[in-house]
């Protein structure tokens, strides 16, 4: 079996640190657990490894965001992996920072990249581990959060919290989706 695990987030030192590239970290801190090493493909940073019996091809696309569709359709393509064996992991500010949420279906709740998913799919049938960065800003400052970089309480808590989706995407792997959001939701 293999897994295609694609981690949103906008490529650049400007982006490394913002809340909008949590799944980028939750990917990397996954391949440093599993002792993979990321390279420049096409569309996307690229690396492999195994859990157990299963192969997990994990990207974090270089297409930014808001174009994170065209590196998934490129890579479930190129490595011949059907829609029920992806998982993208986004982040989420309608959920409390470190809340982990899966689900196999649902709407992009406004988030560019998930929308760019759907439109390259053209349905909003696939699976997704939520991060919650939370929604600690005024009217009109959403940008400016979403794309600002963590606070100092959010750093010292963020580990463990990347740890926990971590488990959520290694039961995804070896459990099924529907028992993953069981445990996670």
């Amino acid at each position: 079996m293999k897994y295609l695990i694609i981690a949103l987030g906008n490529i650049g030192i400007e982006y490394e640190n913002t809340r909008h590239n949590v799944g980028f970290k939750i990917a990397d801190e996954m391949a440093q657990k599993e002792g993979a090493s990321f390279e420049l493909k096409r569309l996307a940073f690229y690396t492999e490894f195994r859990l157990k019996n299963k192969t997990i091809h994990l990207v974090k696309p270089t297409t930014y965001m808001n174009l994170s569709g065209s590196a998934l359709s490129y890579w479930m393509n190129e490595l011949n992996i059907s829609i029920e064996n992806v998982l993208v992991l986004v982040d989420d500010k309608d959920l409390p920072f470190g809340k982990v949420r899966m689900r196999s279906k649902g709407s992009a709740g406004g988030h560019n990249g998930l929308k760019n998913i759907e439109l390259i799919l053209g349905n909003q049938q696939y699976n997704r581990l939520r991060f919650g960065i939370g929604d600690n800003f005024s009217k009109g400052k959403q940008i400016d959060y979403v794309l600002g970089n963590w606070t100092t309480k959010e750093k010292e808590e963020l580990p463990s919290y990347m740890l926990e989706a971590i488990q959520a995407i290694e039961n995804y792997v070896h459990l099924g989706m529907a028992k993953a959001m069981e445990i996670a939701n």
